[in-house]
């Protein structure tokens, strides 16, 4: 009864028809982005498998060492993500964003799996990696969001920030809001997902575990974890990451250091 039925590779194929219908709406409505989709469907793909032949390999072989890799790659990968998103040249954000990302991520991982889930070892695999990887994913997004937003308002309301610092205020004073709107634009979908979760839609974690067997009521606790699990590494990242870029923003004597593209 619980058997789980398996995808064959036709089958596989046939959902490319979603592919083709975005593709075509991309074309149709001249959207411009048939290479995004199309880069986008191969690279999915690609990772997926890669990811499942290497889950297959860790699982074997049960290494802290290898899961410790993996999520590293994971992070770097997410990393390199985010600042294809963010195009800024002027200010140093790589390093501080990768540091932060990091240990906040290993931290909610080693958190959630050794201690609410309670798996000895804390690197289990089958439960650290998945973790890792939606607090990774989920930040990732965030982070992007808030960077942009951040950037972007420093330019536009450089002069409003100048008039401030002119009349007295230090530099995080003058950038208050700004900062406050970074950190707000980045947690939001985090926070909207948590209002419709159960509702609204079902996550892909939930909906995974029941396919695969599992009592609903056990999935459900999962997911409930879950949820807070992003929306906790979500803000702590979102906040330290922002806290540091924003100081990045001004000069040793509090002058912006943005100049308008």
């Amino acid at each position: 009864m619980n058997q789980i039925i398996n995808i064959s590779t036709p089958q596989l194929l046939l959902a490319l028809l979603f592919i083709l219908v975005a593709q075509a709406s991309s074309f149709i409505f001249h959207l411009g982005l048939n290479r995004d989709i199309t880069i986008g469907t191969l690279r999915t793909f690609s990772q997926l498998f890669l990811m499942g032949y290497v889950l297959t390999f860790i699982l074997k072989t049960s290494s802290p060492w290898l899961t410790l890799g993996v999520f590293m790659v994971m992070v770097v990968s997410a990393m390199f993500i985010i600042k294809g998103r963010v195009k800024e040249k002027q200010i140093a954000y790589i390093i501080p964003t990768f540091l932060t990302m990091f240990i906040s991520y290993l931290a909610t991982a080693l958190f959630v799996s050794g201690l609410v889930i309670g798996i000895t070892p804390w690197w289990e695999p089958r439960y650290f990696i998945p973790a890792g990887g939606m607090v990774i994913g989920n930040s990732m997004s965030a982070l992007a969001i808030s960077l942009e937003r951040l950037f972007r308002d420093m330019r536009q309301q450089k002069e409003v920030i100048e008039m401030k610092l002119s009349l007295g205020a230090n530099y995080r004073e003058a950038s208050n809001d700004i900062f406050r709107n970074a950190v707000t634009a980045g947690m939001i979908p985090s926070i909207n997902a948590m209002m419709g979760v159960g509702l609204v839609f079902i996550p892909g974690m939930m909906s995974g575990q029941i396919l695969a067997g599992t009592d609903p009521l056990i999935a459900i606790r999962y997911q409930i974890v879950v949820m807070l699990m992003l929306v906790g590494s979500t803000a702590v990242s979102s906040v330290v990451v922002m806290l540091i870029v924003r100081r990045r923003c001004f000069g040793s004597g509090e002058e912006v250091l943005l100049s308008p593209r």
